[in-house]
C-alpha cells in the first residue's frame, strides 16, 4: 500500500512540474494552500498626459487595482506605500523603488494616458521588477472612444492580462458582464452590467415584460422571455437580443407560451419550454428559431431546461 503511494505522489508531482507554466507556479502554489505568499502587485498612477485625461487616468487606475484584488490570486500593494516617482513609461521605472520595503512588490503595473474630444490612447505595461534583466511581461496600448464605459473595458482587459499570466492562462471574470431583469424605467426590461456591478444599463425598451436572459457561449447575443404578440395573443414568447447589432432583432413568434430558453453550449441550438399542444414540454430549435423539435412528452410540466456542459 506504501509502494502505491509513494508511486501516486510521484506521478503527480511529476506531472505538475511538467505541465505547469512559469507563470503559473505562484498561482499554483497558493491554490495548493501550502502557504506559499502570494505575487504581491503594484498599480502605480497612470499618469494623464493632460488635465482634461486626469478622470479617466483615475479611473483606469482604480479599476485595475479593484479588479486584481477581487482576483483573489494576488496581493495588491497599498498605493500609501508607493514611491513618490512613478512611472509613466519603462525607462522611468526604478526595480528597487518597488522591490524595497515597504513596497515589496514582485510585479508593477504603470502606463500613461492620452485624451482628446474623439479618443482616448492608454499604455500600459506590466514588469516583473524581481528580474530587471528581463522585458515587459505585459506591454499593450489601448484606442477607443473617450468615455468611462470605454475607460472601464480597457482596465478590465488589462486586469485579466495581468491574472491570466499570473495564473498559468486560466480566464479571468473582469471583463465579463451579467444580464438581469430590472423595472427601474417602469417596465421589465433586460439590463447588463460589469462583473463588479458597474456600468448599468438597459438594452431593451420593450415596454413590458422581459424575463429570463441568457447569454449566448460567444456572448454576442441574449436569448429572453418576452411578452409579444404572436398569432393575435399577446403572451409570453422568446425573444432575441444581438450585441452586435445593439437592439432587439426579429426572431420567430409561435403559439402558446414559449419561455425559458437554454443555449446549447455550441451555440447552435435553444431549448425552451412550451405549451403550444396544451401541456408544457421541452421544445429545441436552431439559434434562428427555425426547425423546431418537441423533446419531451411528459403528463407534468416541463419547464426550465439546461444542457449538459461539453465534456
Amino acid at each position: 500500500m506504501q509502494t502505491r503511494l509513494a508511486r501516486l505522489s510521484f506521478a503527480v508531482a511529476l506531472f505538475f512540474v511538467i505541465s505547469v507554466p512559469a507563470f503559473a507556479q505562484d498561482w499554483f502554489r497558493i491554490s495548493t494552500g501550502l502557504g506559499v505568499e502570494k505575487p504581491r502587485v503594484a498599480v502605480a498612477d497612470f499618469a494623464p498626459r493632460s488635465d482634461s485625461s486626469k478622470p479617466h487616468s483615475s479611473l483606469f487606475t482604480q479599476v485595475v487595482r479593484d479588479d486584481l484584488g477581487f482576483s483573489g490570486i494576488l496581493d495588491v500593494a497599498s498605493p500609501s506605500f508607493y514611491p513618490a516617482q512613478q512611472p509613466s513609461i519603462p525607462s522611468e521605472l526604478r526595480y528597487t523603488n518597488w522591490t524595497d520595503s515597504p513596497v515589496n512588490a514582485h510585479y508593477v503595473a504603470f502606463g500613461n494616458l492620452t485624451e482628446s474630444g474623439a479618443e482616448v490612447a492608454i499604455q500600459a505595461w506590466f514588469f516583473d521588477v524581481t528580474n530587471p534583466s528581463t522585458q515587459a511581461v505585459i506591454s499593450k496600448i489601448y484606442r477607443g472612444a473617450p468615455t468611462d464605459a470605454q475607460v472601464r473595458k480597457f482596465a478590465h482587459q488589462f486586469a485579466d492580462e495581468i491574472i491570466g499570466r499570473l495564473s498559468g492562462g486560466l480566464p479571468s471574470v473582469a471583463s465579463t458582464q451579467i444580464a438581469f431583469v430590472s423595472s427601474r424605467t417602469g417596465a421589465k426590461e433586460i439590463w447588463v452590467m460589469d462583473y463588479d456591478g458597474a456600468n448599468q444599463h438597459a438594452l431593451t425598451s420593450l415596454k413590458s415584460i422581459s424575463l429570463t436572459p441568457r447569454w449566448s457561449p460567444d456572448s454576442s447575443r441574449i436569448a429572453f422571455t418576452c411578452f409579444a404578440y404572436a398569432s393575435g395573443v399577446t403572451g409570453p414568447q422568446i425573444c432575441m437580443y444581438s450585441l452586435d447589432a445593439g437592439k432587439t432583432i426579429a426572431f420567430p413568434r409561435y403559439k402558446g407560451t414559449n419561455s425559458a430558453p437554454s443555449w446549447s453550449p455550441d451555440g447552435g441550438k435553444i431549448a425552451f419550454a412550451s405549451n403550444r399542444d396544451g401541456n408544457f414540454e421541452i421544445y429545441a430549435m436552431n439559434a434562428d428559431g427555425t426547425n423546431q423539435t418537441r423533446l419531451t412528452n411528459d403528463s407534468g410540466v416541463d419547464q426550465q431546461p439546461r444542457w449538459r456542459p461539453r465534456r
